[in-house]
C-alpha cells in the first residue's frame, strides 16, 4: 500500500503544481510550437519514469532499435493502466496516444494529455470513432506518431491472451504508408491490476518488433492486417513468457 499512496500523492502534487507549467507551455506553444511540444513530452516523461521508480518497476526493453525517425504507428497490447507510462516514457519523437473519451473529465490531466496530441476515442459512436481516426490520420503526415491498443480496451483475462483487434485503428497505416511497430508487453498487469489496491514490485518485458509497411504486404496480408499484427504481438508475449 506505500507505493499505491506514494504514487497517488506523486500524482496530486504533479497535476496541481504543474498548473502553471501548463501556462507557460500554452504560452510557448504561440511562438515555438515544437519547442514547447518538445518540452511538454519531456516533462511528462520524467514523471512517468519517476512513478515507475515508485512502483518499483523494472523492465527489460528488447528491439528499440527497430523503430525508424519517421512518423510510425504503435500498435501494442493492453493489460494494465502502466503499459501508457512504460511505452510513453520510451517515445523519442512526439506521440499521440488513442485513449477512450471518458478520460476528458479529468481537467488538469486532460490539458497535459491534449499538450501531448493525445486523442479521445468515443467507442460506442462510429462516426465520432472515423473523425478520431481522420485526426490520427492527420498527425502522421504532420510527423507525430501514434501509439493505438486495439483491443479496445484493458483485457483483464489470463496472462498470454489477447482480445480481438479492432481494425479501424490499423486504417491510420493503410491511409499514410507508416511503418506499423508491433508493441509487446508481459507481466504490466503485475503491477497493479492483478491484486488492486497494492502496487507492486514488478519485472516487465517490452519487445518493439520491425517496422511493417503496409504497402509492402501482398494483398491478402494487407486486407487483414490486423489479425497480422494480432499474431506477431501474441506470438512475441508468449515467446518473451520465460523472461519475465
Amino acid at each position: 500500500m506505500i507505493r499505491f499512496i506514494c504514487i497517488v500523492i506523486f500524482l496530486v502534487l504533479f497535476l496541481i503544481l504543474t498548473i502553471p507549467v501548463l501556462i507557460v507551455e500554452w504560452i510557448l506553444h504561440r511562438f515555438r510550437p515544437y519547442a514547447a511540444d518538445i518540452s511538454s513530452l519531456r516533462i511528462v516523461q520524467w514523471a512517468f519514469r519517476f512513478i515507475m521508480g515508485l512502483a518499483g518497476v523494472s523492465a527489460t526493453v528488447i528491439g528499440e532499435e527497430n523503430i525508424p525517425d519517421e512518423p510510425v504507428l504503435f500498435i501494442g497490447n493492453h493489460r494494465s493502466y502502466f503499459d501508457i507510462l512504460l511505452t510513453y516514457s520510451r517515445c523519442r519523437r512526439l506521440t499521440g496516444y488513442i485513449a477512450k473519451k471518458e478520460m476528458k473529465r479529468y481537467l488538469t490531466l486532460t490539458s497535459w494529455m491534449k499538450r501531448l496530441h493525445c486523442l479521445f476515442l468515443d467507442r460506442s459512436n462510429p462516426k465520432e470513432g472515423l473523425k478520431t481516426i481522420l485526426e490520427a490520420i492527420n498527425y502522421i503526415k504532420n510527423g507525430i506518431s501514434v501509439c493505438v491498443f486495439p483491443e479496445g480496451t484493458r483485457n483483464d483475462g489470463e496472462e498470454l491472451t489477447m482480445l480481438p483487434f479492432r481494425e479501424g485503428a490499423l486504417k491510420i497505416a493503410t491511409k499514410t504508408g507508416c511503418a506499423i511497430i508491433p508493441v509487446s508487453m508481459n507481466n504490466t498487469a503485475e503491477i497493479f491490476e492483478n491484486h488492486l489496491p497494492r502496487v507492486k514490485k514488478t519485472h516487465v518485458v517490452l519487445e518493439y518488433g520491425k517496422p511493417i509497411y503496409p504497402d509492402q504486404l501482398d494483398k491478402d496480408t494487407k486486407k487483414h492486417i490486423g489479425s497480422y499484427v494480432e499474431n506477431i504481438i501474441l506470438e512475441t508475449i508468449r515467446r518473451n513468457a520465460e523472461l519475465v
